[in-house]
């Protein structure tokens, strides 16, 4: 099938309206935006497509949403929390003297992203609504579900924790597991939209669309665990349980055994 770019264009515009508030304070782009677009799209595209979406499909939308909510009430909640109120603060300095057009351009590539991310499932929506079974959906769904769970659990153990022992790594749950738990949950997450709009890439665009949303976003949670490893190192690197820890858990991908993406990714420079 080819790409309904009247669509693509409407939920550019969805993440656009969404992704305003960064101009207030620029994190938000990252954080609330991000589920915001997330759960707006989805709504938009169940109003638009309830007259021909059913089954599996429906329960993409579904998680889709659930996504996007969630992590928008947990970082609301976290938010209020002193220690990270304090970390956001910092962030907020730290972007303060940004020039208007560094927030425009912000502004414009995380609501690309956020439509990108989308895509498959826009994709799929479009496909059922032609009278055609979607075959890979009900795996990419399933997936979805796994790395939404993951990602859920793993957060509220961390909040959890660090809530009662603000000074201590979080190693409790999954967190015995692998040190990033959060962030493998989410890259299994939106692997699992990829997924399940597989059976809808019927044209170059659209392989080289959905998968440029995917890989950044992997990219991305990559990044993000070897920002919390360097963190961390700084933090703990003089306690020996510490040193014991990061030498057990592996850093991102449950068993297997990659203890440091600082390590390899400076092996690659």
């Amino acid at each position: 099938m080819t790409i309904p770019w009247h669509l693509v264009a409407l939920a550019f515009a969805v993440c656009l309206v969404v992704a305003a508030p960064g101009f207030r304070r620029v994190y938000y782009f990252v954080s609330l935006c991000y589920a915001g677009a997330i759960a707006s799209q989805s709504v938009v595209f169940v109003l638009l497509f309830s007259g021909t979406m059913s089954g599996w499909v429906t329960l993409q939308l579904v998680l889709l949403l659930a996504y996007g909510l969630r992590l928008g009430l947990f970082l609301a909640i976290r938010e209020r929390n002193p220690i990270y109120a304090a970390e956001l603060a910092r962030a907020e300095r730290r972007t303060a003297e940004l020039k208007l057009w560094h927030k425009i351009a912000i502004w414009l590539g995380v609501s690309l992203l956020f439509t990108l991310l989308f895509l498959p499932a826009l994709l799929t929506l479009s496909l059922q609504a032609q009278g055609v079974w979607p075959v890979s959906t009900p795996l990419g769904v399933m997936i979805m579900a796994v790395g939404l769970w993951v990602e859920s659990l793993a957060d509220w153990q961390k909040y959890r924790y660090k809530a009662a022992h603000p000074s201590h790594y979080c190693d409790t749950g999954l967190y015995r597991t692998m040190r990033c738990p959060n962030y493998f949950g989410e890259m299994l997450f939106w692997f699992g939209v990829w997924f399940s709009g597989l059976s809808a890439y019927g044209s170059g665009w659209a392989w080289a669309l959905t998968l440029l949303g995917l890989i950044y976003i992997e990219a991305l949670m990559t990044a993000a665990a070897a920002g919390l490893e360097r963190k961390q190192d700084e933090r703990y690197s003089d306690r020996s349980d510490y040193q014991d820890y990061v030498r057990r858990v592996p850093i991102l991908l449950p068993w297997v055994p990659l203890y440091s993406l600082r390590k390899l990714l400076f092996s690659f420079r």
